[in-house]
């Protein structure tokens, strides 16, 4: 196929990894990602991976598709749309054989990424060791080097704390207090007022701890275990940003790009 040459597999389709395919397909390559069957995902206004639930998701002008199998998936790259496999393994990769492998789960930690996988593999954030089992990593923890490529060893580690928005860091969070199903108060762009009731869990409520607007929440009916995150607030109150990529899922796009870019157009010769 004619986009063979040009291919990348995503593993993963949350806000992040849709970073990473936006900028792709807005710069040439293809993409096709990978999914649970049932994602996890809190910034779901601008996660490909709602594909799964809804059967397609635009964002910012690019629709991903929900694919029936390998075959449909590499059907729809030729139509320009983005193909989302259930896929949870990547099993996809070693069928198809992409140019470069991307592994943004964001789970902190490798869950299977071997660095021959594909001619270029690459890790997103903590759990990856460039030169080990990937050939780059991006750094995703906001900040200085946000974005940076490292072609030897390993990004920032996890600390379990988000990036300050307005000097809002942990507060902006929204986790779950016990087990339970998912039963959202509020929607994703819905101004909230700190102390407000937005989220069910189990039949637990749970309250925002800053003033701002829903920015993200994990989908009604999705069960969730304690502590596990369920939703963010974003203390500049703008709902717009809600439905627009991420600043940090754009730089980290921008990374993930200049690691392709720089195999790609360096006929495989991997930068130092």
């Amino acid at each position: 196929m004619r986009c063979a040459g040009r291919l990348v597999v995503i593993k993963g389709a949350g806000d992040l990894a849709t970073g990473c395919a936006w900028r792709l397909r807005q710069s040439g390559f293809y993409a096709l990602m990978t999914e649970l069957p049932q994602p996890l995902v809190i910034r779901r206004t601008v996660a490909f991976a709602e594909a799964v639930y809804a059967g397609s998701m635009v964002v910012e002008g690019v629709e991903a598709v929900l694919a029936e199998n390998t075959e449909n998936a590499l059907q729809l790259l030729k139509t320009g749309r983005i193909p989302v496999l259930v896929d949870p393994q990547a099993a996809v990769v070693s069928q198809i054989k992409p140019v470069a492998f991307i592994d943004a789960v964001m789970a902190k930690r490798n869950t299977g990424t071997k660095i021959n996988d594909a001619p270029l593999v690459v890790g997103l954030g903590p759990g990856f060791t460039a030169g080990v089992d990937v050939h780059a990593v991006v750094e995703t923890k906001r900040g200085h080097n946000l974005g940076r490529v490292l072609y030897q060893g390993e990004t920032a580690p996890d600390t379990g704390v988000p990036g300050e928005i307005m000097g809002f860091a942990a507060e902006r969070l929204l986790r779950a207090p016990a087990d339970g199903v998912i039963e959202p108060w509020r929607n994703i762009g819905d101004p909230v007022k700190k102390g407000e009731t937005i989220v069910f869990v189990g039949g637990i409520p749970v309250q925002a701890k800053v003033s701002g607007v829903v920015r993200g929440m994990i989908r009604a009916g999705v069960w969730a275990s304690a502590g596990m995150k369920i939703g963010d607030i974003d203390p500049r109150g703008i709902k717009e940003y809600c439905c627009s990529i991420s600043d940090k899922a754009l730089a980290v796009g921008g990374g993930v790009l200049e690691a392709v870019c720089g195999y790609y157009f360096g006929k495989g010769q991997k930068r130092n």
